[in-house]
């Protein structure tokens, strides 16, 4: 990226005298196409060109005359806000003609234009790019008419062309966003929330039409922006029998105490067979199969008015000022460009490759080539799915979240079983929305998953992301997800398949993920544990003192023993982060002692399994048997697989499903900015961890966590539980001191929290 001096220096030498620019809107209106005008005129005026009007559109050139005014910028004022395009737009049938364009180019030629910004939609483009390769052709025949000066022709010799889309149906290959559409996504949920009060009131069901002759992404958006219980657009037509599974999905919604339900119709909905959705169909379908109260509202040009969005002014005025840009930078060798929205960027196109895969489009739907439609209308990319590490609770809720949230936002995604194990072996398959049914509720993984490390096997993934045309990884585990990331990380310079987008969610009952504070599944590990602990205690009721030792998993790190101990009512919890010696277990047996000799029957303490190599549980055990002698006995317990194993915990279906919800928005994000004209590029930030961050899910960079675990003991150098300890202690009745440093602070509601931009990274 250039410096911010070097950006000053380029709009000093940048000098658009003596240069003439003319803008148009072509086609069908658009909200922020006024924007985009405005911007054009005012950056060509702050580089010193003159720029014209053209009234009208390409009637207008053909017509010139009045039609063709020079700019000021006192003539934009006071036009952002406004919808449609003052300039005015018209179909010109004229300009299609050979005549026509003689005629514009002659206007074009008396003013001194050879730039020209053309705003409108593919037919508006393909027609200004062959009005410019036919220039010098016309300007020769009104040489020849004696229409123009021999000397024009050198003079005017090139005519430069730059296209901006405006249009709501987004229905241009090569942008993400075309100007108009997040305007017309307004105007479209405005009338559905409008809709949705009355429907209630009186149990309906509403069918709305919206525009997208040929492009369904008004209706899509729409339906998952406002909850719509059906949707139909052209691009992908129902299979046979859509009509009963609708009327299924519509009751089985009443059935559950839904009041009204939303059908939302594109204009240019078909059936596999080429016949027309219509509303009016649906409707009679609904009430002759339902008995619903049904109504129709067509929105018509309701899409098309009103105020633009601040999304399709500022993309507007961004994409004016580029056009500008482009036109000062252009050659008599620069093909025709169109200016288009890629992930947060601005970048210029080929106009007529943008165009041709448009058509595509288009032709593939006359054929009835669906699937290859959808293919060619946007960017569609392959996501693998794989768990590593031990199995945790919940990490079946995150994988159906991130297939369902990929599925949604236009991914293919790919299951890969039993881990990185399963990935160099090719066990990699498609799955879909329904495969994924009812995955919340269930424990363990159902994808399988294995603790081996890609590093040995990196060759033969590398193969298999190839031979998958895989364009991203989403790894739900715990500290080999982690690990496995890094050697990932570090094979990017060998294999360019690792340069994607690469997102792990942690999900280990251990909780020993840096740069997480909880992780999917140890919370229904602490829940595992403290059940079991209650369990051996009420064992104990109405028997003779007794204290119970429990061993917990966790590896080295203490989560588990630490904070199921203050879940549990523990008297103590050894663990590894906080060491220990044979006179720190003397003091709690003496602690016990004391206690049991009061109305305590029962003690409980909890150890972490690698917390000390010397003094194992065993020892303990024996130790507290031996000296608490007399007074009480002693029993152990390891808990063992059983800490992974259950159904999830509302906490962690809900973790889960959130967590990969957010990452698999992050990929969608992360596969736009990576990806230019079907190739990834290396990003240190494009392999990442989300974690939660105190309050805010934070997306940092692997590397950058490096720094802050220990690799050794494989936990977190500094770990925020650990500022729970005294509590468990000071419930426990011992003397200790308690930190009150990171205590909460008196808050209004309306104080906006920590953003995830604010921490670690920006994204």
């Amino acid at each position: 990226m250039a410096k911010p001096e070097s950006k000053k220096i380029f709009f000093e030498n940048l000098s658009g005298a003596g240069k003439a620019i003319a803008v148009l809107t072509s086609g069908g209106d658009a909200q922020g196409m006024n924007a985009a005008v405005r911007a054009v005129v005012r950056m060509g005026l702050y580089v010193g060109a003159k720029v014209y009007f053209i009234h009208e559109g390409y009637q207008g050139m053909v017509d010139g005359g009045e039609n063709i005014e020079e700019a000021s910028w006192e003539s934009v004022s006071s036009m952002l806000q406004v919808g449609g395009t003052v300039i005015g737009s018209a179909r010109c049938k004229e300009f299609r003609s050979h005549e026509g364009r003689l005629k514009a180019a002659l206007n074009l030629v008396q003013q001194g234009i050879t730039n020209l910004c053309v705003i409108g939609g593919d037919g508006s483009l393909t027609g200004a790019n062959l009005f410019r390769e036919e220039w010098s052709g016309l300007l020769a025949e009104l040489v020849e008419q004696g229409s123009i000066e021999a000397d024009a022709v050198s003079k005017y010799s090139a005519l430069h062309i730059v296209g901006m889309v405006g249009s709501i149906d987004n229905d241009f290959c090569g942008t993400d966003m075309t100007i108009g559409t997040d305007s017309a996504l307004h105007r479209i949920i405005e009338v559905v929330d409008a809709i949705m009060t009355t429907a209630q009131s009186h149990q309906r069901t509403f069918v709305l039409e919206v525009m997208g002759r040929h492009c369904g992404y008004l209706a899509l958006v729409s339906a998952l922006a406002c909850g719509a219980d059906w949707v139909l657009i052209p691009e992908m037509p129902p299979e046979d029998g859509w009509e009963d599974k609708m009327c299924q999905k519509l009751s089985a919604t009443r059935s559950r105490g839904t009041r009204l339900n939303i059908i939302i119709v594109a204009e240019g909905a078909i059936d596999r067979h080429g016949k027309p959705i219509t509303t009016d169909y649906i409707k009679d379908l609904v009430v002759k199969c339902l008995g619903f109260d049904t109504r129709v509202t067509i929105l018509g040009h309701v899409q098309r008015g009103g105020t633009p969005s601040a999304f399709d002014r500022i993309l507007a005025s961004r994409m004016g000022v580029e056009a500008v840009l482009a036109l000062l930078e252009t050659t008599a060798n620069t093909p025709a460009c169109v200016v288009s929205l890629c992930g947060n960027q601005s970048v210029r196109l080929p106009l007529m490759e943008c165009v041709q895969m448009t058509q595509e489009v288009q032709r593939a739907m006359d054929g009835k080539r669906f699937e290859e439609a959808v293919k060619l209308r946007g960017s569609n990319f392959n996501v693998a799915v794989l768990n590593v590490g031990a199995p945790a609770a919940g990490m079946n809720a995150a994988v159906r979240s991130a297939v369902r949230v990929g599925i949604s936002e236009g991914h293919k995604m790919f299951a890969v079983s039993d881990g990185f194990e399963g990935f160099y072996k090719g066990q990699i398959r498609e799955i879909k929305w329904a495969d994924v049914g009812g995955w919340t509720g269930q424990g363990g993984s159902l994808l399988g998953t294995k603790r081996t490390l890609p590093a040995k096997h990196v060759d033969k993934i590398a193969e298999q992301m190839r031979e998958h045309n895989i364009n991203a990884l989403l790894i739900v585990g715990g500290f080999e997800a982690f690990l496995s990331l890094l050697e990932l990380l570090t094979a990017r310079g060998k294999y360019d398949e690792f340069c994607v987008p690469m997102v792990m969610v942690p999900a280990t009952v251990s909780n020993n993920v840096p740069g997480s504070d909880l992780s999917i599944g140890a919370d229904t590990a602490l829940n595992a544990i403290t059940a079991t602990c209650d369990r051996i205690k009420q064992s104990a009721s109405g028997t003779k003192r007794r204290v119970f030792i429990i061993e917990t998993m966790g590896g080295y790190c203490g989560y588990l023993a630490s904070v199921g101990g203050l879940a549990a009512g523990a008297d103590a919890a050894y663990i590894f982060e906080e060491p220990f010696d044979i006179k720190d277990l003397q003091a709690n047996v003496e602690h016990l002692t004391e206690k049991m000799k009061t109305s305590i029957q029962r003690g409980l303490v909890l150890r972490n399994e690698n917390c000390n190599e010397n003094y194992t549980t065993d020892f303990i055990y024996q130790l507290y048997s031996e000296e608490g002698r007399g007074v009480f006995d002693s029993r152990k317990n390891v808990l063992g697989h059983m800490q992974q194993g259950g159904a999830p915990s509302p906490f962690d279906r809900n973790f889960g499903t959130k967590i990969s919800a957010k990452a698999m928005q992050w990929v969608t994000k992360k596969l736009v900015e990576t990806f230019r004209h079907g190739k990834p590029f290396f990003l240190l930030d494009s392999c990442c961890l989300l974690g939660m961050r105190r309050r805010a899910l934070v997306f940092q960079p692997v590397v950058q966590l490096k720094g802050e675990t220990d690799f050794v003991h494989r936990i977190p150098k500094e770990q925020w539980w650990l500022k729970l300890r005294p509590l468990m202690k000071i419930l426990a009745k011992y003397k200790t001191s308690y930190d009150v440093s990171d205590s909460g602070q008196l808050e209004h509601v309306v104080r906006n929290r920590p953003k995830e931009s604010d921490a670690s990274v920006a994204m």
